[in-house]
């Protein structure tokens, strides 16, 4: 309990100021003018067929897709940049606790931060298309009638008719949330490893390149490259589904019970088990860590 309380102290000085931060408050100006660009498509949606949405539905279209969650992730470089934070009080704490408690402490940081963030996003993409939706938990009739056609995939509907049976919009929504915030994990603590390792600017480059390499792996833009056919096309889509974290972080890009693909159960093990490594390596990586200590 003891050990709880000191890592709860670090916690809450991390957060210090953290409102007041230039690079927090562009950080999530940056993601109100991301969540208005994104959203707009399904505002259009809605216009076409002159129908309502479910109040989760366009936190799910939006956020469903691959390359969003790419956008809405790139701005967690900037937020986080600076991790490990050392201020003018962190030698005070690690002359008062292990160095294991404070990394501890880094990783709840970089945790609840990000579930600030995620939940900040989906709020302002629920806000930005409230004129067009109905709490109640239900799938309305514009996701019916984009399940039945090509445009429904496009747009990150959950894949097919009979995955909307299985499951409801806060649900779903909630599956997306949380495939949404392990990707987000993962490139946090990567850029935390990389930062302890080798500095912070290339534990920036670790994160863009992370962003890159899931990019690169989607299968659209293989399929512009190479321009294959619909076979070669499936086998790229289940490939990729499995190798490549962005899709492992898109909610149509799973099985829904009749297709090789991941399921969302395999993709958030997977998650944790790649967290659980960037945890191991970055508290190694800590042993040897010079702390250069900065005043905010």
């Amino acid at each position: 309990m003891h050990s709880l309380k000191k890592i709860g102290t670090v916690v809450r000085f991390n957060f210090l100021g953290f409102y007041r931060n230039p690079r927090i408050i562009l950080t999530f100006l940056l993601a109100v003018v991301l969540c208005f660009l994104l959203s707009e498509r399904v505002l259009r949606v809605a216009q076409h067929f002159d129908t309502s949405m479910q109040a989760a539905e366009p936190f799910i279209w939006t956020f469903g897709d691959g390359t969003n969650i790419l956008l809405a992730s790139l701005l967690l470089i900037l937020m986080f940049s600076d991790v490990p934070k050392a201020g003018p009080a962190t030698p005070y704490y690690l002359s008062r606790m292990k160095r294991i408690q404070w990394m501890a402490a880094q990783f709840f940081y970089i945790g609840l931060g990000t579930v600030f963030y995620a939940a900040f996003i989906m709020l302002v993409t629920i806000i930005l298309c409230q004129k067009y939706t109905f709490p109640g938990n239900l799938w309305s009739e514009t996701a019916v009638r984009l399940a039945y056609s090509d445009l429904g995939n496009s747009m990150g509907i959950p894949a097919s008719v009979k995955a909307m049976e299985s499951i409801t919009p806060y649900e779903c929504m909630l599956q997306t949330l949380v495939l949404m915030l392990l990707y987000s994990w993962t490139l946090c603590f990567l850029m935390l490893t990389v930062n302890l390792k080798f500095g912070r600017t290339q534990g920036i480059f670790a994160g863009v390149f992370y962003s890159l390499y899931g990019f690169l792996l989607e299968p659209d833009t293989i399929v512009r490259i190479f321009d294959l056919g619909k076979q070669e096309r499936y086998r790229v889509n289940v490939l990729t589904g499995w190798i490549s974290p962005l899709n492992h972080a898109s909610y149509p890009g799973h099985s829904f019970g009749y297709d090789k693909l991941p399921t969302i159960f395999q993709s958030a093990v997977l998650f944790l088990v790649l967290l659980a490594a960037l945890s191991i390596f970055s508290c190694r990586a800590l042993k040897r860590y010079n702390f250069t200590f900065m005043g905010y």
